[in-house]
Parts: structure tokens; C-alpha cells; sequence
């Protein structure tokens, strides 16, 4: 079995135009292409054509030693004085991080969390298609949550199986995740996320992310208290 690790995954082997496998790239730094592909979508957004190393980090909130060092793992390196094209460098690392894939998410719970999430239309616009939304709940069985209505847990697998879903959104208690997680394994699925305050254990082979908020405002009230300490920066 294996634990829940929130450390962000490496990108698997990806191969290049060439036919070459693509080394692989550091977890770190995936977690920073996410950064700079946000910022590329603005500058898109805002008509931006070109962009220098030094713009593109500032708006990242990294060096741009960090960002050129990154961006070299994806086989992009701009050209000096001129900068990058923000269009390909957009889609080059969309496509190292896997977004150019037809992403399809179902989400399991449909209590506040999972509703937000089903309505949020920033996912369609990176790649993600919500296609389905479960409670266990009779009373919420059935009820519209934006485009999508609520389907009846106990018709999961069915209903993943139809709509092709090959990611889990887990916004469910404790006491019930891990079971769904392993219906959902046992599913075919093989990307999970989970809201669930619980550590997950999934068999090898399963990717999967733990958001936990409570863990990130203790991290957050421990950098606030040193920036308020005498002496003390965050």
C-alpha cells in the first residue's frame, strides 16, 4: 500500500517531438510550470505576445534563474533579448504537465465543498471536464448542482464507467473516504484527489493528492506569528 505523499508528483517521461523520451521533471518544479502557465494564461488574456525571463517570474513569484532552469526541463530556453512567445510556451507546458489530455473528473460529495467545486468554471477553461457529482444523501440524489444532477453513490461505478471519468474528486468525511476511495480504485481510477481529513492509503500505481486546509493555516499562523515576533521575518 502506499501512503499519501503531498509532495507534487513528478511528470512522467514524456516524449518530444523527436519521438525522445523527455527527462523527467522534478517534482519542485512542476509545481512551479503550474505557476508560470497561470501566468501565461493572463498575459494571453491581456493580448501579450512576448514576455522576458524577468517579467514572466516576477509575475510568478520566482527567480529568473529558478524559472530558466524550469523551464529547461521542458526543452523551452527562450532567445536573448527577445524572450518567449507566450502562446508556444503556454502550450509546450500544458503539454508537459499532461493538460492537453482529455481530463474528465467526477466529484464525490455534494455538501458545500463539492457544489463549489461542480460550479467552478475556471476548471473547462484548464482542461477539466466535471461529468459527474455523487452523494449518498437521498434528500440531494437527483437535485441539479450546475449543469450537472447529483447521482446516487451506491451507482458509482456505473456511472464513472459511462461517463469515462478518469479523475476523483474526494470532498466526502473521514469516516466514509477511505471505502470510496477504494471503489474508486477498484473503478479503473488511477488520479485521486481528496478534501477528506484522513491520510488515504491506495495501492501502487494510484496518484494521489491530499488537500488539506486545516494543515495549511497552522503553516500559515506559524509564518505569521514569526513575521510579528521581534527580529523575526516569515
Amino acid at each position: 500500500m502506499a501512503s499519501l505523499d503531498p509532495t507534487p508528483q513528478a511528470v512522467p517521461d514524456l516524449p518530444d517531438t523527436t519521438g525522445t523520451p523527455a527527462k523527467q521533471i522534478p517534482p519542485a518544479a512542476v509545481a512551479r510550470l503550474t505557476l508560470y502557465l497561470r501566468a501565461l494564461n493572463t498575459l494571453l488574456a491581456e493580448g501579450v505576445e512576448r514576455v522576458s525571463s524577468e517579467s514572466l517570474a516576477e509575475a510568478s513569484g520566482v527567480s529568473s534563474a529558478t524559472l530558466r532552469k524550469d523551464l529547461s526541463h521542458v526543452g523551452s530556453y527562450g532567445t536573448r533579448g527577445v524572450g518567449y512567445e507566450v502562446q508556444y510556451l503556454s502550450r509546450h507546458i500544458a503539454a508537459a504537465l499532461g493538460l492537453t489530455h482529455d481530463w474528465k473528473v467526477a466529484i464525490v460529495g455534494a455538501g458545500n465543498l463539492g457544489k463549489a467545486l461542480a460550479r467552478y468554471g475556471g476548471f473547462e477553461s484548464r482542461g477539466f471536464d466535471v461529468v459527474a457529482i455523487f452523494d449518498a444523501d437521498q434528500m440531494v440524489v437527483g437535485n441539479e448542482v450546475g449543469w450537472l444532477r447529483v447521482s446516487d453513490v451506491a451507482d458509482l461505478e456505473a456511472v464513472l464507467h459511462r461517463t469515462g471519468a478518469n479523475m476523483v474528486v474526494l470532498a466526502l468525511p473521514a469516516a466514509v473516504a477511505q471505502d470510496v476511495c477504494d471503489r474508486v480504485v477498484a473503478a479503473g481510477v488511477r488520479s485521486v484527489l481528496s478534501f477528506a481529513p484522513v491520510m488515504l492509503q491506495v495501492p501502487e500505481g494510484v496518484n494521489l493528492r491530499k488537500v488539506d486546509m486545516a494543515t495549511e493555516l497552522q503553516i500559515l499562523a506559524y509564518h505569521a506569528q514569526r513575521a510579528q515576533a521581534p527580529g523575526q521575518t516569515a
